[in-house]
């Protein structure tokens, strides 16, 4: 191999070696290390016409309506649900409690128990931020404690450096993979949107999961119209 031809191999491999890819693949992490299951669903209508819908995408909400989550970590992972209201407000729907321990292949409800939220009078753009890491986003987790326990007159510029911290995490992590996103299969049967003859007060969001296979990184951001 003359000069020119090794010096140009040293640079490809000294620029390949600064890629997040590289580093991947070096760590060994190609393969997924974020699995979790999810669901988002609604109760929406009025009367005999009220029914289940599932939250995947944008969508409208109504006054009145109500909505309930769920999420069953499958692997060890750090999964957040963080809510942000009309008035730009701030909620950690998820976990309950940074740092706490939990049961893997366990259902947790957002809100706990059979109870749902139920969207107020005050309409606008309600945000829900879903993020899942391979390691605790400790510096999310600060902004987020800072943004809770100061004064309210404090809270709007914490809750934009909340959302700012949001972005530049998923710009880190633009480059990793999501495996896959589909929803679950029980009993040979994949779960979709039909809910004719359920009991609206004891249906189980756990039957509308979907499951969500990552590499190292996974980010979805939901936005709710509520009129």
């Amino acid at each position: 191999m003359n000069t020119f031809l090794l010096r140009l191999t040293f640079v490809a491999l000294f620029l390949a070696a600064q890629s997040p890819l590289y580093a991947v693949m070096q760590t060994g992490n190609s393969e997924e290390n974020i699995n979790y299951k999810w669901s988002f669903v609604a109760k929406v209508g009025s009367g005999s016409e009220r029914k289940i819908a599932m939250v995947t995408r944008d969508t409208v909400l109504r006054t009145g309506d109500e909505f309930k989550m769920m999420v069953n970590v499958q692997k060890k992972c750090f999964v957040y649900v963080i809510h942000k209201g009309s008035s730009n407000e701030l909620s950690v729907l998820y976990p309950y409690l940074f740092g706490a321990q939990f049961e893997l292949d366990k259902n947790y409800y957002l809100p706990k128990g059979r109870t749902w939220f139920k969207l107020d009078k005050n309409g606008g753009a309600e945000t829900f931020y879903i993020l899942a890491s391979n390691e605790r986003l400790t510096e999310l987790e600060q902004q987020l404690n800072s943004y809770i326990t100061a004064a309210a007159d404090q809270q709007k510029e914490l809750a934009a450096a909340v959302v700012t911290e949001i972005k530049e995490i998923k710009k880190k992590y633009r480059t990793y993979q999501t495996l896959a996103e589909r929803p679950i299969s029980i009993a040979g049967n994949v779960r979709g949107t039909k809910t004719d003859a359920v009991n609206l007060d004891k249906f189980d969001v756990a039957t509308l999961a979907t499951e969500i296979s990552a590499n190292n990184f996974y980010s979805k951001t939901i936005t709710i119209e509520h009129k």
